[in-house]
């Protein structure tokens, strides 16, 4: 049996199909023809071109429009002219063959992207692995697809780019493993799109296993049996099947409010980035969005979104919820996440430094242009915004003196702007959790982000092997922070909501009922879980 990490939930009986992993032959010999050279990079870029717009309509037919709009990133990757013009400046400057300047300059991409906390950020590290490897093989000549015949097929692979999940037949194709790969990785996203179990992680399953073995997968716990006695598959026959009985169970609750058995409404809301999420959000059932991450409207682009370009994002999402609340977090920019054209200071730790509101407050201009994106927007439904990394009372008065002044110069416009948006503040770093009862005053909600909540509290970062040890959620201190902030919250009459990741652990949610959480903010496809076990307590 081998062990890995569960990335897609369910069982799976079937045999194996290994995806070979070709190794290309990158050297260092250097080229006397750089126009043939870029030439031959060209070709290869479109080639790539080509090959992905099948791709994308095939995601299209099999995965809808949100899955397959990552081949909209990796089409703009082959016009990037910083990507391909640093490739074009490795071959003209150093003389490097076209093959080896991909490979130098995708691996440096890859190197930022992978060191990179926020898992959006980590996740655009997959599309230019995906990319760059596309190209790598198309300049080497080399046909990197497979074509499966048999159904009840389990793939293995070194690893599986996007691309390659995409293609993927569901008729055929009942659950794949890789020797890498983690559970926020494109490919494992995509897997749980296409609900077949996924175990990422195995380190070593393309040499332990051959082609036609009898596996089991089991996604729940992250196990792989091979060639497993009658015995072990009857079990496991059993346990598939209930599973799927469960599923069906909790699309029960899709139009179920979650309530503890002693009456208590607690809200399960949704997650999202784009504005295309609110899809799934709704078809899970969640009472609203809890967290809208509007960085991502900034990203993958040349320059800033305009006023009216994220009017209409906020606006899509409100009226597509129609009434219920939506969260709006304001731009959380700097630490990980960095944008191509906006200038940011060196910093020794920038977690720690010029950041999310930090950064709107001393850039109004910037800030001003989103807040009155929002305030035109706030009209059209249900609008909450929350502003990041609060530390301090003055900077949530700061921030609502530039709300002031867009409200007034909007309305002297002409524009309309909602009487009822609620304004509150994430609550992720230690001294806005012990404030939490004097910031309450003034604040109309809290919502705990507990990815930074955790490793301010306990100085871990949970991207770091040597620390990651100490990143628990469940940790004492963390608990009594956010027990702080919920009692703080309610001192007030205010309400208190989670989104980080903490908040769609069903270990965890027990924990977070019992304090009084009066809101659960997470991934779409944890909403329906969630509400069950929310259901199950008193």
């Amino acid at each position: 049996m081998k062990i890995g990490i569960p990335a897609s939930r369910g069982y799976a009986i079937g045999q194996a199909f290994i995806k070979k992993h070709v190794e290309l032959n990158i050297t260092d010999e250097k080229i006397q023809d750089v126009a043939k050279e870029k030439d031959l990079l060209r070709k290869a870029c479109e080639k790539s071109k080509v090959q992905l717009e099948k791709i994308k309509k095939k995601a299209l037919d099999s995965m809808g429009e949100e899955k397959a709009m990552v081949f909209d990133a990796h089409l703009m990757l082959f016009d990037d002219p910083e990507f391909i013009g640093a490739i074009e400046g490795e071959i003209e400057n150093n003389g490097l063959n076209a093959l080896k300047a991909a490979s130098d300059v995708s691996s440096s991409y890859v190197a930022i992207f992978e060191s990179m906390e926020d898992e959006y950020m980590r996740e655009r590290a997959a599309d230019i692995k995906d990319v760059a490897k596309r190209l790598m093989n198309n300049l080497a000549g080399i046909e990197d697809s497979f074509d499966i015949a048999e159904t009840n097929t389990i793939v293995i692979a070194h690893d599986l780019t996007p691309s390659d999940t995409a293609q993927l037949d569901k008729e055929k194709v009942i659950a794949f493993l890789t020797n890498i790969g983690g559970r926020t990785s494109h490919s494992a996203i995509m897997a749980r799109t296409l609900e077949i179990p996924a175990v990422v992680g195995l380190h070593d399953i393309t040499e332990t296993v051959q082609n036609g073995d009898i596996l089991i997968v089991d996604g729940i716990e992250g196990r792989v049996i091979i060639d497993p006695d009658h015995e072990t598959v009857t079990k496991y026959v059993a346990l598939q099947e209930a599973y799927n009985q469960e599923k069906e169970e909790l699309k029960k609750l899709v139009d179920v409010k979650a309530k503890t058995k002693s009456g208590k409404r607690i809200e399960v809301a949704g997650n999202i980035g784009k504005p295309e999420d609110v899809h799934k959000v709704l078809e899970n059932g969640a009472d609203g969005i809890g967290l809208f991450r509007t960085e991502f409207l900034y990203m993958d682009r040349d320059d800033m979104p305009t006023e009216e370009e994220q009017f209409e994002s906020y606006k899509y999402v409100l009226e597509k919820m129609e009434g219920k609340p939506v969260v709006i977090r304001t731009l959380d920019i700097g630490g990980d996440k960095q944008l191509p054209y906006l200038a940011m200071p060196n910093e020794m730790n920038p977690f720690l430094g010029y950041r999310a509101i930090r950064l709107c407050l001393d850039r109004t201009d910037l800030f001003k242009i989103q807040l009155r994106a929002l305030l035109r927007a706030s009209v059209y439904g249900n609008l909450k915004v929350m502003f990041p990394m609060v530390s301090s009372l003055s900077e949530f008065q700061k921030s609502k003196e530039l709300v002031e002044e867009c409200t007034v110069e909007l309305k002297a416009e002409g524009h309309e702007v909602s009487e009822s948006i609620e304004w509150g503040i994430m609550v992720e770093i230690p001294a806005a959790a012990v404030m939490a009862d004097e910031l309450a005053k003034h604040v109309d909600f809290f919502s705990i982000g507990t990815n930074d909540l955790i490793q301010y509290t306990l100085a871990a970062d949970r991207m770091s092997e040597k620390v990651s040890y100490l990143y628990d959620p469940m940790h004492p201190a963390v608990l009594r922070l956010i027990k702080m902030t919920i009692d703080g919250a309610h001192s007030q009459g205010k309400w208190c909501g989670m989104c980080g990741e903490m908040a769609g652990d069903e270990t965890a949610i027990p924990i977070l009922v019992e304090y009084g959480l009066d809101e659960f903010s997470m991934s779409a496809s944890s909403v329906l879980r969630a509400k069950q076990v929310i259901l199950e307590q008193e």
